[in-house]
């Protein structure tokens, strides 16, 4: 994961209370310094909002707004090559660890018809 990323998610860590630490208003005023303002704009007004501006692609999911997110996205930023944002709620996208993630469900048995039980006779004989 690049820097840019890695900086924007301890921001939002800050921000909405998931990094607590005695010097949290001085490390998020050293990380927005390190992010270009253009994207500090974008996830700023995100989080005016009240949403988080950073999310995780699971499953190739934008869990913000559990809609697919196109393989082009994800390739990118498997490579890291560029910032991707999802474009359905604007978030700031990265690739979830895979240690982060949690093992699929165990699948279903399917129902089925139940078997036919052969009709007694009325009248015995």
């Amino acid at each position: 994961m690049n820097e840019l990323l890695q900086n924007l998610i301890g921001l939002q860590a800050i921000e909405f209370g998931e990094s607590t630490g005695k010097n949290a208003e001085a490390a998020a005023a050293e990380l927005r310094a390190k992010i270009p303002p253009q994207i500090l704009g974008h996830y700023s007004r995100l989080a005016a909002q009240g949403k988080k501006g950073v999310t995780a692609i699971r499953g190739q999911t934008c869990t913000g707004c559990h809609m697919r997110v196109p393989l082009a996205t994800v390739m990118t930023l498997k490579h890291g090559t560029d910032i991707q944002l999802c474009e359905n709620c604007g978030r700031y996208l990265y690739l979830a660890d895979p240690a982060e993630t949690e093992a699929p469900p165990a699948p279903r048995p399917k129902r089925g018809r139940k078997p036919r039980v052969a009709k007694q006779e009325l009248h015995p004989v």
